[in-house]
């Protein structure tokens, strides 16, 4: 009776994951046998062909070195980029929908997503939702967590904000006295944008001082970092995007000739300002992150409660 107990509450936890897709890695598996087996590598996409090429192809290529027996394929979120891409260029992107619904037609029963997402803001949440409807579609169907997900949680969960960092540190330039290195997130409206301030006090937690976190369209805000910037008496700062691709938001928004620019910005503030326009997923160490990731969803690493946790009780 007990065991049977146990196995009620296990078969509970895993409904309950389902339930919850934008709260946590999401697993749904049964015994899969022989079954044909997809990765699907999903980003929000870029309309810059040449940081496309060494960041989501090279993220996508080192996936498929990494894991052989498994086909790869690609999607975008972003509906704009998609149409400007074929309009423009007549290439053929697919949706993550579209994507989904040819791995279903193509007999594929075993899928493994991996988002290059930072954090798992709207367009994470938007992956999940539709992943969601496709959960009877495959015998097995697990998604892998975005760059800034757990935060060492319960002593057992890995700090991937002080993995992230690290990697960001390889790009990071020699630092004299007043000089600092201000990263560049998007931000937006989802409540997952509060990984930008939780980045920056990982920041801090580590001992950089002279490292800043603001953001596009979100919180901390350009004129925070102005603010921040003239209370550590920083000169001088890099500006460095902390996105997959160096894009739009690379080329124009930080470091772009427009007045609002955030490097113009910074400079009629009396700041000192270098640009590193590169994307995170031209880092290895980033790449290497995401690979982590994906292994982290096909081993079903972290889908567990804690055994320090009380167990979810059964109600009728």
């Amino acid at each position: 009776m007990r065991k049977r107990k146990w196995s009620v509450v296990a078969a509970l936890v895993v409904a309950l994951g389902w339930g919850l897709t934008g709260l946590g890695q999401m697993a749904y598996a049964q015994d899969t046998g022989t079954a044909k087996k997809a990765i699907l590598v999903v980003s929000f996409g870029t309309t810059f062909a040449d940081t496309r090429a060494v960041t989501t192809e090279a993220v996508k290529n080192k996936i498929k070195a990494a894991f052989p027996d498994y086909e790869v394929r690609e999607a975008f979120t972003s509906r704009i980029i998609i149409k400007r891409l074929m309009d423009r260029d007549n290439l053929k992107f697919d949706t993550e929908k579209q994507a989904l619904e040819k791995l279903v037609a193509d007999g594929y029963k075993e899928l493994y997503i991996q988002p290059l997402h930072m954090e798992a803001g709207e367009e994470y949440e938007k992956l999940m939702g539709v992943v969601a409807d496709y959960k009877a579609s495959f015998d097995k169907l697990a998604v892998g967590r975005p760059i800034l997900y757990y935060t060492g949680q319960e002593g057992q969960k890995p700090d991937d904000y002080a993995i992230a960092i690290k990697a960001f540190q390889l790009q990071f330039p020699k630092l004299g006295p007043n000089e600092a290195v201000c990263l560049m997130g998007h931000g937006g409206l989802s409540p997952a944008n509060t990984a930008y301030a939780a980045l920056q006090m990982k920041i801090n937690d580590a001992g950089l001082k002279n490292v800043f976190v603001f953001t596009v369209e979100g919180y901390p805000t350009i004129d925070n970092l102005v603010t921040v910037l003239k209370a550590n008496k920083i000169k001088k700062v890099t500006l460095m995007p902390i996105m997959l691709v160096a894009g739009d938001h690379a080329h124009n928004d930080m470091a772009g000739s427009k007045d609002d620019s955030f490097k113009n910005v910074l400079l009629k503030a009396g700041f000192k300002v270098d640009t590193y326009i590169h994307g995170l997923g031209e880092n290895k160490a980033i790449q290497d992150i995401y690979i982590q990731h994906l292994k982290d969803a096909i081993e079903g690493n972290w889908t567990q409660r804690s055994p320090d946790r009380p167990p979810i009780p059964v109600i009728d």
